[in-house]
């Protein structure tokens, strides 16, 4: 499982330009089933999601294919987690 942090980078002033590119990579990720929820960090600072059926790596290069990534509009962080215990109704979103 990996939170994937996407804070504004440099070309902030863009996202209007890349949103529907941007939209189009979540919902994706959504339909996949790589993506449990995605929302915006507090004080639009931008924005996280939770990935879960990839290793680092992979959730490293889908993270790249973002346009927003791509384009600087925000600087990504992944942070894996290893799930130790969790609830019931948790666990199969993680099988």
């Amino acid at each position: 499982m990996h939170i994937v942090l996407l804070k504004f980078g440099p070309n902030r002033s863009q996202a209007a330009q890349w949103m529907a590119g941007h939209e189009e990579w979540i919902e994706k990720g959504i339909n996949d089933g790589v993506f449990l929820l995605a929302g915006s960090l507090e004080n639009s600072q931008g924005g996280a999601l939770l990935a879960v059926k990839l290793n680092k790596a992979e959730v490293t290069a889908r993270v790249e294919e973002d346009p927003f990534v791509k384009h600087h509009v925000v600087e990504p962080e992944i942070i894996s987690i290893a799930p130790s215990r969790m609830t019931e109704e948790f666990a199969p979103l993680l099988a």
